[in-house]
């Protein structure tokens, strides 16, 4: 969906979560992790599942925060954290993997989490960028890659958080809006 934009002004412009990277990174996560647990977990593996719901809940959660920022900053704030919380989560069991397999998370200095930063720099990344490497038939270079991608998707909800905090302190929230918009249109009105 695209932006949305009402007849009155208490009902800002929402819905544009397809432009947020936040969103998109989270879209290369979702398929990389499905990807990634279909090739290296046992497919009645527990894991998988909640692996592949953790990923899915960070891209949906995105996308709904969006959709509901309109009416509602409150649970914008609440569905973009939410996001941050499942992405997390997929995060430790990323790390988990790594760990009980006796395989190396990537310290920021490796050659390969540099590299890691220089793909992540390009401009409307998509999974095809990143591709080499989610797919790469070490399992290591694998988990890394998806780990450092919700890594930096965690800290940008972080500061989308706050900055959605800061918007909401500047702006208020829908009753304020609304309230706003109500003496503004009474004002306008020519006296009785």
């Amino acid at each position: 969906m695209t932006h949305q934009k009402h007849l009155h002004d208490f009902i800002p412009l929402h819905g544009g979560y397809r432009h947020l990277i936040t969103f998109q990174k989270a879209g290369i996560i979702y398929d990389g992790t499905v990807f990634f647990t279909g090739k290296y977990f046992n497919k009645y593996d527990r894991t998988v599942d909640q692996m592949v719901q953790a990923a899915r809940s960070g891209k949906q959660n995105i996308a709904e925060a969006s959709m509901a920022s309109g009416t509602s900053k409150e649970m914008e704030i609440k569905l973009t954290n939410v996001a941050r919380a499942s992405l997390e989560e997929l995060l430790l069991d990323y790390e988990d993997f790594l760990r009980t397999r006796k395989r190396m998370q990537w310290p920021r200095s490796h050659r390969l989490s540099l590299r890691f930063d220089e793909l992540n720099q390009t401009s409307n990344a998509s999974y095809d960028t990143f591709k080499k490497a989610i797919e790469h038939e070490d399992p290591e270079i694998s988990a890394n890659v998806l780990r450092c991608l919700v890594k930096v998707t965690v800290y940008l909800l972080g500061q989308q958080v706050i900055a959605l905090e800061k918007a909401f302190l500047n702006e208020g929230g829908l009753r304020e809006r609304m309230t706003r918009a109500r003496l503004q249109n009474r004002n306008r009105q020519p006296p009785e």
